[in-house]
């Protein structure tokens, strides 16, 4: 007896033992498992940085919140001589661009960070990956008018070197949706206070370049506005650098 009692107790030692080692094993492939590499984070897409200032060129025409607009390649926001899309006569009317982010062939709408005072500069800057440079637009309504606006027509960025600069000067534009009464209640800008966007027109319905304001020291009897409201071309200072 006690020959087969000495043979069981070797069995289960040696049991005892294998089992340990299984589990010493299984904790060493799991320490293992935890020590493992983590993945390395991607790569970041460099940006092509881009910043576009604009200056107020007028004596006493504030312009509304800049409208910058990223666009496909080859698309024009608006053309001399044909009618303006609804965005573009809201925009001259009221000085409203939302309506631009939802046209077809529109990237992106930045707007700029308020009104823009006569004689004040902004500058709005743009990081974009090398998939989404394009072309670019700018408008701005002369507040104090009926329904004039300013600014450029699909500019590429595609060729523009870093640390290259170009320069434009804007004339004012007419977007002909409204007449240019200056009566008062048609004008939304401080000159007035009055109506903004009216979905009628009531003009020649094609933009063209502004004749400018005539006014009440001119002679027009029933216009809101003053000497101080005329404007001579150009009426913006824009640039669109390259920063890297």
């Amino acid at each position: 007896m006690s020959i087969i009692k000495h043979m069981t107790h070797n069995r289960l030692t040696t049991s005892m033992v294998l089992a340990t080692l299984v589990s010493l094993s299984a904790c060493s492939d799991n320490d293992n498992d935890a020590m493992d590499t983590p993945e390395p984070p991607p790569v970041p897409v460099p940006t092509q940085d881009y910043r576009v200032t604009v200056t107020n060129l007028t004596a006493n025409q504030p312009m509304s919140p800049i409208a910058l607009i990223r666009h496909q390649a080859g698309m024009t926001v608006w053309q001399t001589g044909e009618p303006a899309s609804l965005p573009l006569e809201t925009l001259a009317e009221s000085g409203d661009s939302a309506g631009f982010a939802d046209m077809e062939g529109i990237d992106a709408l930045v707007k700029g960070q308020g009104i823009l005072a006569p004689g004040m500069t902004e500058s709005i800057e743009l990081k974009l990956s090398p998939d989404e440079v394009a072309s670019i637009s700018l408008l701005t309504m002369l507040v104090n008018t009926n329904d004039a606006f300013a600014g450029v027509n699909s500019v590429s960025l595609m060729d523009l070197a870093v640390n290259a600069t170009v320069k434009f000067n804007s004339i004012a534009y007419d977007a002909g949706t409204e007449a240019n009464s200056e009566a008062k209640g048609s004008i939304p800008g401080p000159a007035d206070s009055g109506e903004g966007f009216n979905a009628a027109r009531d003009d020649v319905d094609r933009v063209h370049a502004h004749p400018g304001v005539i006014s009440a020291d001119d002679g027009l009897a029933d216009s809101v506005l003053s000497a101080s409201h005329r404007f001579d071309n150009p009426v913006l200072k824009i640039s669109v650098e390259r920063l890297k």
